[in-house]
């Protein structure tokens, strides 16, 4: 069922919150499981980690090509960004709202918490990807092309 007037309409982070929220209100569904306070911590801060870096580095490589970071207005941009992590993934920004998710699911603990991640995924995948692709192939056609064929869209 097409659903194109979702598309660009919800700032990412956003859509992270609001996954968050409901990992929330899932894990008080299913309960804490038992994981010593001290691993859950440390797991959380590494993945935390490993998010902010996919972050900080997705966007500073938009800043040194000097085009836009605003997901919402893909149009806009002004060049291809295929280095540095966008050799890694092309979608650097979203695997760093996974990883904070995935943060977020160890602290709370609870089974249920991490169905919001393929629910993330699933959404941005959809209504935030594909219809930026679109653009992107349209803006820089083969070129895109060549890229999104050599880089996968997540990991």
């Amino acid at each position: 069922m097409p659903m194109p007037n979702l598309e660009h309409r919800i700032p990412p982070p956003i859509v992270g919150l609001i996954v968050g929220a409901s990992m929330y209100a899932l894990a008080a569904l299913s309960g804490p499981i038992e994981v010593a306070s001290w691993a859950k911590y440390a797991i959380a801060a590494s993945l935390a980690g490993i998010g902010m870096s996919f972050d900080v580095l997705g966007l500073l490589a938009f800043r040194r090509a000097r085009t836009t970071v605003n997901p919402l207005r893909p149009e806009r941009a002004s060049a291809l960004v295929t280095n540095g992590v966008y050799r890694l993934t092309r979608n650097p920004m979203y695997v760093g709202m996974v990883f904070f998710l995935l943060a977020w699911a160890t602290l709370l603990a609870a089974p249920l918490a991490v169905l919001g991640i393929p629910l993330f995924v699933a959404f941005i995948s959809r209504f935030q990807i594909a219809p930026e692709e679109r653009v992107l192939r349209t803006r820089f056609g083969e070129d895109f092309e060549r890229y999104a064929a050599q880089v996968r869209r997540w990991l």
